[in-house]
C-alpha cells in the first residue's frame, strides 16, 4: 500500500471566511525573529560559524573558528535593530510575535523586557539557530524539551507559538506530540490557519511566510532595495484586502529579523508599510497567538468525516466497491495508488477509481457496462437493482411509467443491446424522464465505438454523482 502524506487539497476551491473580529477584511501579523546569541558559533559549542542570512555575500561555515564579522552583523540585530523596530512597532501600537530562540532570549535580558512590557508575544524558535534536517530525532526532541524549559525559566511563561524554521521533516510532529503549543508555524502552505491531525490530537498550524520576509534582503534574486520590499508588501496586502471584501478574508504574515530589516536604509520601507495599512478600515493587526485563540473558538476542527486514504483494503472495497456496478475490482485496483489527502473527497476519490476503469482493457470494461441494468427493464420491474440503481431511476420517475411509456422503454432497451451489445447508460440524475427517453432515440442510431466511448462517460459521470452522495 502507497500512501502519500502532503496535503494539496487544503481548504479546497471555497475556502472559509477566516470571520475575523469586527469584520476585519484581512489580517496582517508581524514576526519578529530574535536569533542574535542562538546562531552557529563556536561559543556556543557549535562546530563552525554561522552562514546564514546575513550581509556577508557567500557566506560559508568556517569549521573551527569564529567568524568576527558574522558574529558582529549578527550583534548588530540585538544592540541597534532590535531596538529600532521596536520603536516603530510600538509607536504604532501593534502587538507583534517574537519568535524567539531560547538561547538567544537568555543572553538577551534588556530585549526581553522590553517585550513583554510592549505586551507582544514571545513565541518559541527553538533552542538553537541552527539547522536540524541531519538531526536525529531523539536529539531533536530532546532540543525540544530543553528549548520549552529554557524559555519558561528566562522569559517567565512557557511559549504557546512554536516556529523552528530550520526544520526536519519530523519538527512538525515532535512539536505537536509535546501537547505544549496552541499554534505550530513551521509551514508555508496556506493563507489561513488550519487543522492538522498528529497521533490522533488535533493541532493547529498557523502558515508562515519566506516571501513577505526580509530574508529575502539577505538571498540571491531577492529585494535589493527598500522600496522592492515595500511594493511588494503593499501589493500582497491589497490583494487579500480585495479577497477579504468579497467573504474571503484572510491572513498575512510578514517576517522580519533584528539585524536586517532593523537597518536605517530598510526600515523606512516597513515603516511606510505600517502607515499604508493603517490608512485603511477592517486591518485587524493581531499577535499570532491572538489568531490561534480567534480561530480555536469560530473554527473548531470538525470530525474528520470519510477518509478513503485511510481505510484498510477490505473496508475501502467494501465500501467503494459498488461506485463501477456490480464491478468490486475497479476499487480493488484503485486501493493500489498512491492515495493521499488529495482523495479524501468525492473528486479525488472519483478520479482515483475512474484511473482504474479508464486504464482497464477493452473487455473489463465491456464487463462494466454489461453490469449495468436496463433503465426501466426487467431487473427494475421484479424489483432487483442495486440500492444506488433504484434511486438513481426513482429520481427520474423511472419507478412510476405508464403502460405505455414502459412499453417504449422495453423496446429501446431491446433494440439498443441487440445493435451495442451492452446496455443504454446514462446518469439518470441529471435527466428527466423525457429527456432520458429523447437521449435514448438519439445515441440508439450512433456507432457502436462512438457509443461505447459515450457509455462509458457515463458510467463514470454515476460514479461521481454516486461518490458525491457518500461525501
Amino acid at each position: 500500500m502507497t500512501r502519500y502524506p502532503r496535503d494539496f487539497r487544503g481548504h479546497g476551491a471555497t475556502p472559509p471566511d477566516a470571520g475575523w473580529p469586527d469584520g476585519a477584511r484581512v489580517a496582517v501579523q508581524f514576526v519578529l525573529n530574535y536569533e542574535e546569541g542562538g546562531e552557529n558559533c563556536l561559543l556556543h559549542g557549535d562546530a563552525a560559524s554561522e552562514a546564514f542570512l546575513s550581509e556577508i555575500v557567500g557566506a560559508a561555515p568556517w569549521p573551527g573558528q569564529r567568524h568576527w564579522n558574522m558574529e558582529s552583523i549578527y550583534d548588530y540585530g540585538a544592540r541597534a535593530g532590535f531596538w529600532r523596530l521596536h520603536r516603530l512597532f510600538t509607536g504604532a501600537d501593534i502587538p507583534v510575535t517574537v519568535y524567539g530562540v531560547a538561547s538567544a532570549l537568555a543572553r538577551a535580558p534588556e530585549q526581553v523586557e522590553a517585550m513583554k512590557d510592549a505586551g507582544w508575544e514571545i513565541a518559541s524558535h527553538g533552542l538553537k539557530w541552527i539547522d536540524y534536517k541531519d538531526h536525529n530525532v531523539a536529539d531533536e526532541r530532546a532540543d525540544i524539551a530543553e528549548a520549552i524549559r529554557l524559555h519558561t525559566e528566562v522569559v517567565g511563561e512557557a511559549p504557546k507559538g512554536w516556529y523552528c524554521g530550520r526544520t526536519s521533516v519530523n519538527t512538525v510532529a515532535l512539536a505537536a506530540k509535546t501537547g505544549q503549543f496552541g499554534y505550530i508555524s513551521d509551514t508555508y502552505d496556506d493563507d489561513l490557519p488550519y487543522w492538522m491531525e498528529i497521533d490522533g490530537r488535533e493541532q493547529l498550524i498557523i502558515p508562515y511566510t519566506l516571501d513577505c520576509n526580509d530574508m529575502r534582503f539577505a538571498t540571491p534574486q531577492g529585494f535589493n532595495s527598500g522600496d522592492q520590499f515595500y511594493a511588494y508588501l503593499r501589493d500582497t496586502f491589497d490583494a487579500l484586502y480585495a479577497e477579504g471584501t468579497q467573504g474571503q478574508a484572510k491572513m498575512m504574515s510578514i517576517g522580519l529579523h533584528c539585524r536586517l530589516i532593523g537597518r536605517p536604509g530598510r526600515v523606512q520601507a516597513l515603516k511606510r508599510f505600517v502607515e499604508y495599512i493603517k490608512g485603511f478600515e477592517g486591518v485587524w493587526t493581531p499577535r499570532r497567538i491572538d489568531i490561534a485563540d480567534h480561530w480555536r473558538a469560530v473554527h473548531p476542527p470538525a470530525p474528520r468525516g470519510l477518509r478513503p486514504s485511510q481505510l484498510s483494503r477490505s473496508d475501502f472495497v467494501a465500501a467503494f466497491g459498488g461506485i463501477f456496478e456490480h464491478s468490486a475490482w475497479i476499487a480493488e485496483r484503485a486501493f493500489e495508488l498512491e492515495l493521499g489527502p488529495a482523495h479524501d473527497c468525492a473528486a479525488g476519490l472519483h478520479n482515483a477509481l475512474a484511473r482504474m476503469f479508464r486504464s482497464a482493457t477493452h473487455n473489463e470494461r465491456l464487463g462494466v457496462l454489461t453490469a449495468h441494468p436496463d433503465l426501466a427493464g426487467k431487473l427494475a420491474a421484479a424489483k432487483r437493482l442495486t440500492a444506488e440503481s433504484t434511486a438513481e431511476q426513482a429520481s427520474a420517475g423511472l419507478d412510476a411509467l405508464t403502460d405505455a411509456e414502459r412499453s417504449r422503454f422495453e423496446a429501446l432497451n431491446t433494440a439498443y443491446v441487440a445493435k451495442h451489445g451492452f446496455p443504454f447508460i446514462i446518469a439518470v440524475k441529471d435527466h428527466d424522464k423525457d429527456g432520458i427517453l429523447r437521449a435514448f432515440e438519439t445515441r440508439i442510431s450512433n456507432d457502436t465505438d462512438t457509443e461505447f466511448t459515450t457509455a462509458c462517460k457515463q458510467v463514470e459521470r454515476i460514479a461521481r454523482l454516486r461518490l458525491e452522495d457518500m461525501f
